[in-house]
């Protein structure tokens, strides 16, 4: 097996986990579009004995997202939230969480709609102070849930910090990596137990898979989560897996590019009369700026902003006057996309809590894609107008 560990990120996003087909020589991975696999005898099934439980071109892609994140194993699973789902799955009832108030409204559905039905608390508290963290432990505490940068207001959360906290108390950290993805940030790196992404964002890249993935390097944690998986089966298709098998070998190359965009285009709301206040972790003045700059190699190509005086009204009109953006859910793909949080991706958050946090009727999030950065800047200066 190759060693992973002394080859740069670039070469493990195009070839980790990949060797040529040993039948024909295929370079690419093929897709073993096949729901069970032949045996010799009962029992002898070569690690492969029914497809839910694995598939070749799925463990390609597991060993590939766990080299690019420094992790020892990797599982995919149909869906970031399919991905979430099994993490809360290690729970029981009366155990409790810890997680931050400005989270992803799908996440947030499924704490509070529900895992909270199976008598599983949920604590949202400010991280960006990673000691608040510790006025909610108490013994029934078990996993520490941490988005960094956060969906949407990009709150840092500090991982190293959290993962002392989470040790000195016996927790579980997992972090949500979704934003930064591998090769900007990795917090098993700095202490986390677990880390999760939705695939369907920059790791596929290309807004053509729905998938979630899950790696660590604790094989305790692997082999229930493993379990929870063939068990459930959330598992995502072999068509899918290579699909972001080939996204990912051009991560690095379009991550380089995303960041690039957004700082031009943060750069240039800054300063814009239409915007009352921007969300972007590369300015000096965003909160945890340092931090950031700590551990994350860049900044990311996320960028939230609050338009000045507008109410809902003008908020859609802006948001639906884009050529080259697309007003549309989601993140991370090679299109440059406007989403409206209070009425599309955190609609499910209550607006006096979404609100406290800054999630506003007259905020809109920007996920900057790898365009000529100059038609870019020519679309929001005339949907700003």
């Amino acid at each position: 097996m190759t060693d992973n560990s002394k080859f740069g990120f670039g070469t493990n996003a195009i070839h980790a986990g990949q060797e040529p087909d040993p039948t024909t020589g295929a370079i690419m991975t093929p897709i073993y579009q096949t729901s069970t696999y032949v045996q010799e005898s009962p029992g002898t099934n070569k690690g492969y004995g029914y497809a839910r439980g694995k598939n070749p071109t799925r463990v390609a892609l597991e060993k590939c997202i766990a080299a690019l994140e420094g992790a020892e194993f990797g599982l995919c699973f149909s869906s970031g939230m399919g991905a979430m789902d099994a993490v809360c799955k290690l729970l029981r009832p009366g155990d409790e969480v810890i997680t931050g108030d400005d989270l992803y409204g799908g996440s947030y559905r499924m704490f509070t709609k529900i895992f909270a039905n199976y008598g599983i608390k949920f604590h949202f508290v400010n991280m960006t102070d990673a000691s608040n963290i510790k006025n909610f432990i108490n013994k029934n505490t078990k996993l520490i849930w941490a988005e960094t940068p956060t969906n949407p207001t990009m709150q840092i959360i500090d991982i190293a910090a959290c993962a002392a906290i989470a040790k000195e108390n016996n927790l579980i950290l997992a972090v949500d990596n979704t934003f930064a993805s591998p090769y900007l940030q990795n917090p098993l790196k700095l202490g986390a137990d677990i880390v999760m992404h939705s695939v369907t964002k920059y790791l596929g890249g290309h807004s053509d898979v729905v998938m979630g993935a899950l790696v660590t390097s604790n094989k305790e944690i692997y082999d229930q989560l493993y379990f929870i998986l063939n068990s459930c089966g959330a598992n995502p298709g072999p068509m899918d897996s290579f699909l972001v098998l080939r996204g990912i070998k051009t991560l690095h190359v379009r991550m380089d590019r995303h960041c690039f965009n957004g700082r031009k285009i943060a750069e240039y709301l800054k300063t814009h009369p239409k915007i009352e206040k921007i969300y972007w972790p590369g300015f000096p003045d965003h909160p945890n700026h340092e931090i950031a700059k700590k551990q994350m190699k860049d900044f990311g190509g996320m960028i939230s902003i609050v338009l000045k005086g507008a109410d809902l009204k003008e908020t859609f009109r802006v948001a639906s006057s884009f050529k080259v953006f697309s007003l549309a859910e989601s993140l991370g793909g090679v299109e440059s996309l406007i989403n409206h949080p209070a009425t599309m991706t955190h609609a499910s958050i209550p607006k006096e809590d979404r609100e406290r946090v800054g999630v506003v009727d007259n905020l809109l999030r920007l996920s900057v894609g790898i365009e000529n950065v100059e038609d870019l800047l020519e679309d929001l200066k005339q949907a700003l107008k």
